[in-house]
């Protein structure tokens, strides 16, 4: 197992529960790439841990669909599948297009300030060709628009449906031109926001999110050891 990003030391909360954040987050990120066995006794000794917080942390992630335990045998980071991202993003885009008309009738000054800034923070990063760094604030952008719904359980129930999406969006960096063309439909979507076009932000939302299902097609034939065998 690679290094974790975050000293385990550093997280707050129960033991088991700064386990489960540093290696969801290793997964996230495809430190941990989908189908690298896990071993207990390696986690134990990197993460300076006894097994018991590890075996709830992967028990936890077993139910987040983020590693596959195998009784008797091993435990794997889980492979992709082509059918679960298709539905995520199907899910993804029926959530974010639904916030985006809702935020278009109703959005604050306050709330346009954040998406302005967060704007100029891509552009910069897209200069600086901070991949990592744009990768966030993309995120980000997202969570500021369904966040504006008012909804709390909105981005996180957004965020708990596309995990495999997110693994796979970070396993198409970095590609050339894309964070620019990413940040023109981001610019789309804000001026619609700031007219309260509620036609023309539904039409730059669906546009922007139907980009990232063309893109994660051919995917599995780039990657065919990251995939699940059909």
């Amino acid at each position: 197992m690679p290094e974790p990003s975050i000293e385990i030391g550093e997280l707050d909360g129960p033991l088991g529960q700064r386990v489960y954040t540093t290696l969801r987050r290793a997964i996230l990120d495809m430190s941990l790439k989908p189908g690298e066995i896990l071993r207990k006794g390696a986690l134990c000794d990197q993460l300076g841990v006894s097994r018991s917080p590890v075996a709830e942390a992967l028990g936890r992630l077993s139910s987040d669909g983020l590693v596959d335990i195998i009784p008797q045998s091993a435990t794997r980071v889980s492979q992709l599948s082509m059918v679960e991202l298709l539905e995520e993003s199907f899910l993804r885009e029926a959530v974010e297009v639904a916030a985006i008309e809702m935020v278009a009738r109703n959005r604050t000054d306050d709330q346009m300030t954040r998406l302005t800034r967060n704007l100029r923070l891509q552009g910069l990063l897209v200069e600086d060709e901070d991949m990592a760094g744009f990768f966030e604030a993309d995120l980000e952008f997202h969570q500021i628009i369904l966040g504006a719904t008012g909804f709390p359980k909105v981005t996180q129930v957004t965020e708990e449906m596309t995990l495999q999406l997110l693994r796979a969006r970070k396993l198409m960096l970095p590609e050339p031109d894309r964070p620019a063309q990413t940040v023109e439909e981001h610019k789309a979507i804000h001026k619609a926001l700031a007219d309260q076009d509620v036609e023309a932000a539904r039409r730059a939302m669906v546009t922007h999110l139907r980009q990232l299902i063309r893109r994660i097609k051919p995917l599995e034939r780039q990657h065919p050891e990251f995939f699940r065998s059909t």
